[in-house]
């Protein structure tokens, strides 16, 4: 089995556990289209990868089946950022789904929490928000408001520092005795299902676990290693929690952080997110600025026909190995557990069974998975 990701640099996975430190990817595919050797990614050391295609090509599926093989291996804990929903069946390794994810108030940075709530740092309202999270250390919003209260400020200042605390009290997402770093590394598959959300609300909440889980490492108040994974990561990029996955991209390898991202617009991702992966797991990309954002990220000698190299096949990925420095072609396997991402399709459905119609057990394996045409 070839493993990616595996570039020689440290120790060596130690003798006898090289099976328990990787996940298991699909197959290579030839240029006749037979199958090849199996292919693997790298699980013993952090990395940082992104999985790109258009919809439909297969990103969210990579993205599962690499979560899947992280769930199965020790000394690791996935955890999964959600925002569509679709990606409960994960749960199915032993972990668990969080339907409403909350988080603790003080892991997001009192500084971030200006431009949380669309504020200016340095406008009056913005910064008495900052002093007030910062002075009351975020326990709980309710002691912001007290500290908004209390303040020496002006009263119109006053009110709209508590509307807006008010605000992200809606949310319904921050609590005190919310997610913690342990919560989230016991080793099981964690999803945390977003799609109930607001935009800001998983801003949040992307942001707190993401900064959680880094200053958790650094810290070594957690001995697992987490992977973070985030679906639809161009919507996650896109606001405070930006800063905090950049984080993980630019200094997550010495505490042990692994991300992966999953996108259909890597255009719309900053270039640090593109240029630090050293996974990339390419599936159809049509638009010409997505295209052009792999390739400036990319050695010469792989971008000048990383186009022509592109899958055309639905669960094909194009693998470009920054270890190695090469990119090969590979046959995604079937997910382990439920696929939740899976197109509906009417040929699955049998209207004559009632009045709301069934969906058959035709094209679905024993495990639950939905039968996939590339493996």
């Amino acid at each position: 089995m070839h493993v990616i990701g595996r570039d020689g640099d440290g120790p060596d996975t130690p003798e006898g556990c090289g099976q328990a430190y990787r996940a298991p990817l699909g197959r290579f595919r030839a240029g006749d289209g037979s199958a090849g050797a199996r292919v693997a990614v790298d699980l013993d050391r952090p990395h940082a990868a992104l999985i790109v295609g258009k919809r439909g090509s297969g990103k969210t599926h990579t993205l599962a089946v690499v979560a899947e093989g992280v769930a199965a291996t020790p000394g690791v804990a996935p955890v999964v950022i959600d925002p569509m929903g679709v990606l409960g069946g994960l749960a199915e390794c032993g972990g668990s789904v969080h339907r409403r994810p909350r988080v603790r108030p003080d892991a997001v940075a009192a500084a971030a929490w200006p431009a949380l709530l669309d504020l200016d740092p340095a406008g009056p309202v913005g910064s008495l928000v900052w002093r007030a999270v910062a002075e009351r250390d975020g326990a709980t919003l309710a002691a912001a408001r007290d500290a908004v209260a209390d303040a020496d400020a002006e009263r119109a200042t006053r009110r709209a520092a508590d509307a807006h605390l008010a605000l992200a009290q809606r949310w319904d997402v921050f609590d005190p005795a919310g997610l913690t770093p342990a919560d989230l590394t016991g080793g099981d598959v964690t999803v945390l299902d977003c799609s109930g959300l607001s935009p800001t609300a998983l801003d949040a909440v992307s942001a707190a676990v993401a900064r959680s889980l880094y200053e958790a490492r650094v810290a070594e108040d957690v001995s697992r290693l987490p992977w973070l994974f985030v679906d639809e990561a161009h919507a996650v990029f896109d606001g405070v929690a930006g800063g905090a996955l950049e984080t993980l991209l630019t200094r997550g390898r010495a505490p042990g952080v692994s991300l992966v991202c999953a996108t259909q617009r890597p255009a719309a991702l900053p270039a640090v997110a593109v240029s630090q992966a050293d996974l990339l797991l390419a599936h159809r990309l049509r638009g010409r600025a997505d295209v052009e954002a792999l390739r400036d990220a990319r050695p010469k000698p792989l971008a000048d026909d990383l186009r022509s190299r592109l899958p055309t096949g639905v669960g094909e990925a194009l693998v470009v190995d920054d270890a190695t420095e090469t990119a090969t072609t590979v046959a995604v396997r079937e997910r382990w557990t439920t696929d939740g991402g899976a197109s509906a399709r009417a040929s699955r459905v049998d209207a004559t069974a009632d009045g709301d119609g069934r969906e058959t057990s035709e094209g679905v394996n024993p495990a639950g998975t939905q039968s996939r045409p590339w493996t």
